[in-house]
């Protein structure tokens, strides 16, 4: 089944305000199995939301539309909708009823421009007065339209508790089952994956789809059918396909994050780490701490953005720093394993490099970026070089030496395995 996501406020066409709302009612929408032909955006102005709700009316089997339900002289879409759809306003007497208790509890004050949440167009049911959350639905010409608040929190726990029950039994049996999933990658560029995924014998039924999201790309799988059973095995067979092909450069689904899955693997394995930082100014650190139970397997870090810093924590021999510059394999190295040894960690990481704007060189360009790896028995270093801007390079570098150690783990895990 259709519907169109109509999202009305000022706040949002002047780009004061994110519009949050209509992508979350969409991915919900999308999920329970209905479809949506449009989503706009429109301004305070009766004119165009009364013209934007009958053209959706026109097209499409049910509306959400999302704001101008407040008390304030700008919120104006209970009125148009009333001029548009030729329904007059009336009091609804329960809504009334509470406006006055509320007000004589807590002001001892008339309601006065409260009350305007009571005027209802003709036939409005509300959704859930006792909440206090302005939201309403029509039935128009056979067609459920569904008017919700703007406040983002109210309209998420509108339409997941009013809207979409009501939706399902509006059109029982009629919404597909849906199967989504989103496999985040790193490393490969989008056409790479592109190339990939278009080699493998996936059926008709499974749409993919590529998302840019930076520093990943993301690859969606949406699979919808009639019979939640079949839905779901293909879903599993395909993810199972998907995952082979692409095998590590996948390092999580969902909800997942580079560091809450390289804080498993460590946990997992029951590795310390230790991070040293020059040119990401502690991002790692950030990353790596903003996971909750962080503590079970990060030692800490040191930000060593000045050489004076690398020699007195890390060990790095200032003749080294003088002979090749702070940015050198060598100087990553002696970073990853000074830090290593310092804090008595199973595994450290180092990331030095030139950030930018300024700062590169012929044989350094910006974005050029060492990152080491010290361990027990070996301590290594590699050369990278990204080219973006500075916050771009720094997140690249966070994220490259993220993924270098959910590598390693990854294979020290497979080498035990295979030794058991």
């Amino acid at each position: 089944m259709l519907g169109e996501i109509i999202a009305i406020g000022n706040e949002l066409t002047s780009g004061r305000i994110p519009n949050t709302t209509s992508g979350f009612a969409a991915h919900h929408l999308f999920e329970a199995g209905f479809d949506i032909y449009a989503m706009h955006t429109i301004g305070d102005t009766p004119e165009l939301i009364g013209e934007a709700l009958k053209r959706a009316l026109g097209r499409v089997d049910f509306v959400l539309v999302t704001g101008g339900l407040g008390p304030t002289d700008d919120d104006l879409t209970t009125e148009a909708v009333s001029e548009a759809l030729n329904r007059p306003t009336m009091p609804n007497l329960e809504i009334l009823s509470l406006i006055r208790q509320h007000l004589d509890a807590n002001t001892k004050h008339p309601a006065g421009s409260l009350e305007k949440l009571a005027w209802l167009p003709e036939g409005a049911e509300t959704l859930s007065p006792k909440t206090k959350m302005a939201g309403f639905q029509l039935i128009h010409n056979d067609k459920p339209i569904f008017f919700l608040p703007g406040i983002p929190h109210q309209m998420r726990t509108l339409l997941v508790e009013q809207v979409l029950p009501r939706l399902a039994t509006w059109y029982d049996g009629e919404q597909l089952t849906c199967s989504q999933k989103v496999f985040k990658i790193f490393g490969i560029t989008e056409l790479e994956i592109n190339h990939t995924i278009k080699n493998l014998t996936l059926d008709d039924a499974v749409e993919i789809g590529y998302y840019p999201v930076f520093p990943d790309v993301h690859l969606s799988m949406t699979i919808r059918g009639s019979d939640e059973n079949k839905t779901d095995l293909l879903a599993r067979n395909s993810s199972r396909l998907i995952t082979d092909r692409l095998g590590a450069s996948i390092y999580g689904s969902d909800r997942d994050t580079m560091e809450s899955v390289v804080g498993i693997l460590l946990q997992k394995s029951n590795t310390k780490l230790a991070v040293a930082e020059s040119c990401t100014g502690g991002l790692i650190s950030h990353l790596i701490t903003s996971v909750a139970g962080s503590s079970d397997y990060y030692l800490g870090g040191v930000t060593s953005y000045a050489n004076s810093m690398k020699t007195s924590y890390l060990g790095v021999k200032e003749d080294l720093l003088i002979e090749h510059g702070a940015v050198n394999r060598e100087v990553a190295i002696a970073m990853a394993y000074g830090m290593r040894v310092k804090s008595n960690a199973d595994l450290a990481i180092s990331v030095t490099g030139i950030a930018g704007p300024g700062g590169g060189s012929d044989e350094k360009p910006v974005g050029t970026v060492f990152i080491g790896l010290s361990e027990k028995n070996e301590t290594t270093a590699q050369r990278f070089l990204f080219a973006e801007n500075r916050y771009e390079i720094q997140r690249l570098a966070a994220q490259t030496a993220l993924d270098i150690v959910r590598h390693h783990l990854l294979q020290t895990e497979t080498s035990d395995f295979h030794e058991n």
